[in-house]
């Protein structure tokens, strides 16, 4: 059975909000002020070929996941290695995205059901659009939002955006569980020749936060993404990724209600 669309669009949501620009303030300062300025992100026009990024969820007290997100957007695959927090420790995933497939791997996992990776159809749009955006927004054609700001530091300049009374739910809502009203605070950080270094998104409502933040660590490094040995992989057919949302902290994250706001520069 294949993921649903809602449940598909969540589990993305961090790779989805490095993707689609919703920046991050990178405090960075100028190293040499009074010298040659070098741009270490500079993609000289080009779309970059993949990309290596930080990301973090956390929900602004103790609760946090951290994730190394690696994208190849000439083979339209990507991977990702989370530490998703528990009561008294954590756990590692690793996830792959590949040809329409999500595996997902954890450790102990073959001794509890005798396979190193599960897996599930999942589908995954074109990458080369989103490989556009990383060279240079269309800053200009961001709309929606009822206020926007822009700072300069050094070679980084950070366009920040926000809008109010946005419907929100959380990750793990219930069917039948109605959405609350909240807030969007969006961000965009760029280099010296326009391309993204960084970008967050924070959505807020009165009982809680949720910030999704995403730092590009280098551009076209080797992104070798191959799916697991076919002899290592269950295909699993129950919804496991909603029954791990489910079991951890994230089900409590908040996510605008139309995830698909996340993959648009017009929120309407």
């Amino acid at each position: 059975m294949a993921v649903s669309k809602r449940t598909g669009a969540a589990v993305l949501a961090v790779v989805a909000s490095a993707l689609t620009i919703t920046g991050v303030v990178l405090a960075a300062t100028d190293p040499n002020p009074s010298g040659f300025l070098k741009d270490p992100f500079a993609l000289n026009g080009f779309p970059p070929r993949s990309a290596d990024l930080e990301v973090v969820v956390s929900t602004g007290r103790a609760y946090s996941v951290q994730a190394n997100v690696n994208i190849n957007f000439q083979t339209n695959r990507i991977e990702a290695r989370l530490q998703i927090p528990l009561v008294f420790s954590s756990v590692d995933f690793d996830l792959r995205l590949v040809n329409h497939h999500l595996y997902a791997s954890t450790p102990n996992l073959s001794s509890v059901i005798g396979t190193k990776w599960l897996s599930t159809k999942m589908s995954l749009p074109s990458l080369f659009g989103y490989s556009l955006e990383f060279v240079k927004p269309d800053i200009p054609l961001i709309s929606g939002f009822s206020h926007k700001t822009v700072t300069k530091n050094g070679y980084y300049t950070t366009y920040g955006f926000s809008r109010d009374n946005v419907a929100v739910t959380r990750l793990g809502a219930v069917k039948g569980e109605l959405p609350g009203v909240g807030s969007l605070q969006w961000s965009v950080t760029t280099g010296r020749q326009g391309e993204v270094t960084a970008s967050s998104l924070v959505i807020s409502s009165k009982k809680s936060v949720t910030e999704i933040t995403a730092t590009v660590l280098s551009y076209n490094q080797p992104a070798r993404i191959k799916a697991p040995p076919a002899s290592q992989v269950k295909p699993e057919d129950a919804k496991f990724l909603e029954k791990l949302l489910g079991s951890t902290p994230m089900s409590s994250l908040l996510v605008p209600q139309n995830l698909t706001s996340l993959g648009s520069t017009t929120l309407s």
